[in-house]
């Protein structure tokens, strides 16, 4: 009984020692730990939970971030992906993790988009983007610098900051509604991103309130342009009216892009420019962009700068674009 005791004893003495000894040497780790150098610690950070953001250390330094990220961080965790474009830059993709689907297809589409814009507009651009997707229309409001919810058929804005003539564009941006992912296929997509992309490509040549006809008909022109896309699927309503003999009687007014029949708008200014680029040339068009987005205008100063970079008067361009509609439908 007695050598049972002390064995007893001794064990306990045993355990004693190895408790105070594990204590003491987690206490030493911990303390080591603590002491480490800065240069250190990155590589054991590296094993943590990484963090609900997803953004590399690029889109991190890309000062284009940082005009966003105050906007869409209360949105929820961030998604920021580079894209190489053009001429060597590199753009900027935005979101949430919840719009992967529309981030993937505009990250597989924006270099080509960007080439696409360059090869009509030419290459006195930035070449680089920075493009967001939001997640609610409180997002995309406060994205597109509106002082209101957007309308339910906006499907995309490019914002700008207020620009001085002969000053480069600032503070641009691309941004895709919530929804606009799930009313468009991939194709869609990339046709509107091609549209938008036009509007940053052609800004610092664009002054507010230049007719409407003119600055949308021309980013839907580049963004349908070598897509081998057929004059009924890009304008159907303008192909139905046309094969009833339903021609437009003037070119589209401002008031007439939003409302009911803004579809219709857009495909008749589309139109327009297509006509110029068949009947004169591509250059021809851009030439009358350069000179109708310049300034506000007027049926005679239309007059002026059509008679100037076309060779034709207002009324003579209307009556050739109605017999082109009419061609083109029959």
């Amino acid at each position: 009984m007695r050598r049972l005791r002390d064995w007893w004893s001794a064990r306990r003495r045993l355990e004693f020692c190895l408790t105070v000894g594990m204590v003491v040497l987690l206490t030493v780790v911990c303390v080591a730990l603590l002491m480490l150098p800065n240069s250190v610690l990155p590589k054991l950070r590296a094993v943590q939970p990484a963090t609900t953001d997803t953004v590399g250390q690029v889109a991190a330094a890309d000062p284009r971030l940082a005009e966003v990220r105050r906007i869409v961080e209360p949105f929820g965790p961030i998604v920021a992906r580079p894209v190489p474009t053009g001429d060597g830059q590199q753009s900027l993709i935005v979101g949430h993790p919840a719009q992967r689907i529309e981030i993937d297809i505009l990250e597989r589409e924006l270099a080509a988009a960007t080439t696409a814009v360059t090869d009509v507009w030419g290459q006195d651009w930035a070449q680089s983007a920075l493009v967001v997707v939001a997640s609610s229309p409180s997002e995309f409001a406060a994205l597109a610098r509106a002082g209101s919810l957007l309308p339910s058929e906006v499907a995309a804005a490019s914002v700008a900051d207020p620009i001085a003539p002969g000053t480069r564009p600032t503070g641009q941006r691309v941004v895709f509604g919530p929804d606009t992912g799930r009313r468009l296929d991939p194709e869609g997509l990339a046709t509107l991103l091609r549209h938008e992309l036009t509007h940053i490509a052609a800004r610092a040549q664009t002054v507010d309130g230049a007719p409407l006809w003119m600055l949308e008909g021309f980013a839907d022109y580049t963004a349908h342009h070598g897509r081998g896309h057929r004059l009924a699927d890009i304008a159907p309503t303008v192909t139905a009216h046309a094969s009833a003999r339903d021609l437009p009687q003037d070119l589209p007014a401002d008031a007439e892009f939003s409302g009911p029949d803004a579809a219709f708008t857009y495909e008749k200014a589309w139109s327009v420019c297509a006509f110029v680029a068949e009947k004169y040339d591509q250059p021809h068009l851009v030439q009358l962009y350069h000179r109708i987005a310049a300034a506000k205008q007027d049926t005679t100063t239309e007059d002026r700068i059509l008679r100037e970079v076309l060779g034709t008067t207002r009324t003579d361009f209307i009556t050739d674009w109605r017999s082109w509609l009419q061609a083109r439908t029959a």
